[in-house]
């Protein structure tokens, strides 16, 4: 059964004759089509598939192999929508709640068909990863551990994280890959205690830890990857810091498993930094799910998270991470496969501590 069929056996479920899809991500993940986010949509009823954009798009549509899904050119799209919903007689129409208030304005005003929100249903179809899902996300996973080998070959004092990050992206980009997911975090030194700092002009200097943070689109899916490294000496407690966060990361690894609550995986990293005293420096999530986006279902896992459970074939992110404020911090990031036989890990690069220099 194809994604659209999927999708199409759930709208008597859901009480509609169709459903408006207008995130980029979804209806990729449901076509194979690239469509720019707001240069049209797709409609799905029970019986069709219908992309919806303008000329732009119309060689690219000729190209286009597929049996489901058929495509109108048109400027006027939503004008279009109500044309072809009346043929169709939809009088319930579905839409994504995450359309702008302007976009549901003018449905509002231009459709006769009543209108229903829904709120990720798309997404919850992504979640679980089929056998080409899983490829595409390892070979990201590969490429980045390889644009990490490349960037440990460039680091030395004096070099700025801002340099770091633009040499990584010209090499990501030569190698395959498409763009960045994420803006590339290159955080050294003090920097390295804030968890989302981007890359500046500071230099790298002597005794720097430095963490980097990545995440590339490889053939529509991303890997999420982060590795902290020293550069020449490195701080005694930040060594320590790094075995602790280590362990915390190989702890949650070992406890993801088909059906384990999100909470309880988060626990099982977060006890260890708490016992060694740096609860209050860990200060963000333990993870989050990938692959046509950089986060994406299942949503962010933490101490509150009793909610998710998780499911045969997602992919999650491992990232425990603990900061110091004026001295430093590690993260350390995995992806990781979810399956009836265990845990397995798409990012394999190594991840002892890295002194380069030394």
């Amino acid at each position: 059964m194809t994604r659209i069929e999927r999708l199409q056996k759930k709208l008597p479920e859901l009480f509609i004759d169709a459903l408006l899809v207008t995130d980029e991500k979804n209806i990729y993940y449901l076509t194979g089509f690239d469509l720019l986010q707001g240069d049209g949509f797709l409609l799905v009823t029970a019986n069709n598939a219908i992309i919806v954009t303008d000329d732009r798009y119309q060689l690219a549509l000729e190209e286009f192999d597929s049996d489901e899904v058929v495509a109108t050119i048109t400027r006027d799209y939503y004008g279009s929508l109500n044309r072809i919903c009346q043929g169709l007689r939809v009088a319930v129409l579905g839409y994504e709640d995450t359309i702008s208030y302007s976009l549901y304005d003018l449905l509002d005003e231009l459709m006769d068909a009543d209108l229903v929100p829904f709120h990720q249903q798309i997404e919850r179809m992504r979640m679980i990863k089929d056998s080409q899902e899983v490829a595409k996300l390892q070979a990201a996973a590969k490429l980045q551990e390889q644009g990490f080998e490349y960037i440990l070959g460039q680091v030395r004092p004096g070099i700025t994280e801002r340099q770091i990050a633009n040499r990584l992206d010209f090499w990501m980009k030569e190698h395959g890959a498409s763009g960045a997911s994420f803006p590339t975090i290159v955080a050294s030194g003090a920097n390295a205690a804030k968890p989302h700092a981007t890359a500046s002009d500071k230099q790298i200097e002597d005794g720097d830890i430095v963490t980097l943070d990545f995440g590339y689109y490889l053939d529509g899916y991303t890997a999420d990857m982060t590795r902290t490294f020293a550069v020449g000496s490195v701080d005694p407690e930040l060594r320590d810091v790094y075995q602790i966060v280590n362990e915390a990361r190989q702890a949650v690894i070992d406890a993801v498993k088909v059906g384990q609550r999100g909470d309880r995986l988060d626990f099982a990293g977060r006890q260890l930094i708490e016992e060694a005293g740096y609860g209050d420096e860990f200060n963000h999530g333990m993870g989050h799910g990938i692959g046509l986006s950089v986060h994406e279902l299942p949503a962010s896992y933490g101490p509150s998270t009793t909610d998710l459970k998780l499911r045969n074939n997602e992919v999650i992110t491992v990232e425990p991470g603990i900061y110091i404020p004026e001295i430093g911090g590690v993260r350390i990031e995995d992806d990781v496969l979810v399956t009836h036989g265990g845990p397995q890990l798409l990012t394999t690069a190594s991840t002892d501590l890295i002194i380069v220099g030394d």
